[in-house]
């Protein structure tokens, strides 16, 4: 009799999707196994109001996949990484993280580019870390609050309700909506979220028999950037509220690592790279975050509190 697995997945389209993309490639290499998908309700997907930042405790699009882990209902759970705290919960561990798609934030506009945007243009994100950094290459416009799934924020693009919004490049190709963006966004002036554009599987740290199936997902290159990325943000602190952005890169055997931190109120950042051996992702994420302390990030995290 073959094994049965059953993936946990936010219910939005975008999710949906993700979680049919790791199940492809889990029959691919057990076409034995029965698997199947349930959607859980989170947080963060019921409350379309509330700007993010502005939500109780960590996690609000992954806490109640990870209770259905908890108490068995799913064997594993598919998070865009990006949605993922820095640290998990005793008894749950990170198991995989699939090949990494664009990174890059984008404009959904109607037909401009961001520089082309009159002053005042209305944008959208719900993201603190996209506002600060508009805000610094592109002072004068309206940032405004956008929540919802990703047709809903197109859509209130498309009806002039925004000039504009800026999302995740990996969350639009995904959804087959790639001609729907009119500009990528350069990492120079916009770095993304800590694990943008990856997908995670998160499993019960004492299932082995789960662990061996997961392990075959897991891409070598986008686990060390991640790694190096996620210690970046633990070294920060964690789970704090100031704006945090990070990405690495592999070339051979070197590892470089960007990373910003934010005072959203004031307006300012603080950015800077380090590179290193891509072996040692932890240690180069620890040694940009102590870097990034010392320039004023320790000021940033510690009003942001």
């Amino acid at each position: 009799m073959s094994r049965r697995i059953v993936l946990g997945s936010r219910g939005s389209k975008l999710a949906l999707t993700q979680a049919e993309l790791v199940a492809a490639k889990i029959r691919e290499a057990n076409p034995e196994l029965e698997i199947s998908v349930r959607r859980i309700g989170t947080e963060g997907d019921r409350n379309h109001t509330m700007p993010l930042e502005n939500m109780a405790g960590i996690g609000v699009f992954i806490k109640e996949l990870e209770d259905a882990l908890f108490d068995g209902r799913i064997d594993l759970a598919v998070h865009s990484l990006k949605d993922m705290p820095a640290q998990l919960p005793s008894g749950l561990r990170l198991a995989a993280v699939m090949e990494r798609l664009d990174p890059r934030d984008v404009l959904i506009s109607r037909g401009q580019k961001l520089s082309e945007l009159v002053p005042g243009a209305r944008v959208g994100t719900g993201s603190l870390r996209r506002a600060v950094q508009l805000n610094i290459f592109r002072p004068g416009l309206e940032i405004c609050s956008i929540r919802g799934n990703v047709d809903t924020r197109l859509r209130k693009v498309a009806d002039g309700e925004f000039d504009g919004a800026l999302l995740a490049a990996a969350g639009i190709k995904r959804l087959g909506q790639e001609d729907r963006i009119n500009e990528y966004l350069s990492p120079e002036y916009f770095l993304p979220a800590v694990g943008q554009g990856a997908l995670a599987v998160e499993i019960r740290s004492d299932d082995k028999e789960t662990t061996e199936i997961i392990t075959l997902l897991n891409h070598l290159t986008t686990w060390r950037n991640i790694t190096a990325e996620r210690s970046f943000l633990i070294a920060l602190g964690g789970g704090c509220r100031a704006p945090i952005a990070a990405l690495a890169t592999t070339n051979g055997t070197t590892l470089k690592l960007e990373g910003m931190v934010a005072d959203a109120v004031k307006k300012k950042m603080v950015r800077s790279a380090e590179e290193g051996n891509s072996a040692k992702p932890e240690d180069l994420g620890e040694k940009l975050a102590q870097k990034l302390l010392a320039m004023g990030a320790a000021e940033f995290i510690a009003e942001a509190r």
